[in-house]
């Protein structure tokens, strides 16, 4: 484990909420560790965006050379507001680093993502990746995946209420998760739907990866296992604690 202090936190997170200058502190110091000529994820997400913040300055005030390759709309357009280069996915074969947060995470370094509805492409991006860093404050970390976050489940949507009565079949809770001032559910970047698998804990998260997965209709879930090699971990001070994957 390897500890960061951005000396200046102080004087710059004067204005954000706690959690706010944790994320940051873990985003500015990933956009640190990105270098000329990479390609790099870039993932979806409130503490990703303070590193896509940060990239965009370097590339500006250093001329950082780099090409990027969102993994959502969204990411997409927070690109490019801060001048990030971008490329397509189908104009690469690998990524160098792909950077991105989750919203559980647990001491092997596996996680839950998907709040934000992008896990899918995120997980294709990750996989491209030499290095998958992760950025989270330290209420993301968890002792057991699934104690407080569902799994979220992209499925297609001709095929939802089979699907969740499968879900159930395998001991989840699903719940068809629906918009925040909208009616009808939440449709991912796909065109797809998402069901978010409730559960009391995850006592063998790749036997349970294994049987969504198994599931006809469903595109992919958001159980990140064994592919994070690295997590920086903010917190409101500017220090951050970099685990690496054993």
């Amino acid at each position: 484990m390897l500890d960061f202090v951005n000396p200046d936190s102080k004087t710059q997170n004067i204005d954000l909420s706690p959690q706010d200058a944790a994320k940051k502190a873990a985003g500015e110091l990933a956009a640190a560790l990105i270098q000329d000529g990479m390609t790099v994820g870039l993932g979806t997400g409130s503490t990703t965006a303070f590193a896509l913040e940060a990239i965009g300055r370097r590339v500006r005030e250093e001329g950082l050379k780099i090409k990027g390759t969102p993994t959502s709309f969204f990411a997409e357009r927070l690109a490019r507001q801060y001048g990030i280069p971008l490329c397509a996915l189908d104009d690469i074969d690998r990524i160098d680093v792909a950077l991105d947060g989750a919203d559980e995470v647990d001491g092997k370094l596996n996680l839950i993502k998907g709040r934000g509805g992008a896990h899918t492409r995120e997980k294709v991006v990750a996989s491209l990746a030499d290095r998958f860093i992760v950025l989270v404050d330290s209420s993301k970390l968890v002792g057991r995946l699934g104690v407080r976050m569902p799994v979220p489940v992209e499925v297609l949507p001709m095929a939802a209420s089979s699907i969740m009565r499968r879900l159930k079949s395998i001991g989840t809770y699903p719940e068809l998760r629906t918009g925040s001032g909208k009616d009808g559910p939440v449709v991912t970047d796909q065109g797809f739907w998402i069901i978010d698998a409730h559960v009391d804990g995850i006592d063998d998260p790749h036997t349970l990866a294994r049987a969504i997965r198994s599931i006809p209709g469903v595109l992919d879930h958001g159980l990140f296992l064994g592919m994070a090699s690295d997590v920086l971990i903010g917190d409101e001070t500017g220090h951050v604690r970099h685990l690496t994957r054993q």
